[in-house]
């Protein structure tokens, strides 16, 4: 039998893990095809922290949410949160700063700018993953 707390926790789930992939699936390329590179990449840059932000409140709503009934669904729930924070506080950062230094004509600064990109890339697909794990689990009981 759900409570009203699996049924926010799977409201909140369920709303992160839809804006995940749809800005994962859909935005993200219709912005670099519709939009000049440069400006693509600045507006890109500009959503970011609050695609992070989101991610953020969503997954910590949810865990909250089901922390009491399903704990295992809210510990997963709480990493995408820590995900969304290494990414937005710590790997952000440094990947803007490799990607300017990039742009200004520095060759050195493309390797650690791949590296913490794809680093970003993994965290993200991860924290999509977990929500989808988190929505199956909730979704057999």
């Amino acid at each position: 039998m759900s409570t009203i707390l699996d049924v926010l926790g799977l409201v909140a789930v369920s709303t992160l893990f839809g804006s995940m992939a749809f800005f994962s699936a859909v935005m993200a390329p219709l912005i670099f095809i519709k939009l000049e590179a440069a400006t693509a990449g600045r507006f890109v840059r500009s959503i970011f922290p609050w695609y992070y932000l989101v991610i953020a409140g969503l997954s910590l709503a949810a865990a909250a949410f089901l922390a009491l009934g399903r704990p295992l669904e809210a510990a997963i729930m709480g990493l995408i949160a820590l995900g969304a924070f290494v990414s937005r506080q710590i790997l952000m950062p440094r990947i803007n700063r490799h990607r300017d230094r990039v742009l200004d004509g520095d060759a050195s600064a493309e390797r650690a700018f791949t590296r913490l990109h794809r680093a970003s890339v993994w965290i993200n697909g991860a924290q999509l993953l977990g929500a989808l794990v988190v929505l199956v689990l909730i979704g057999m009981t």
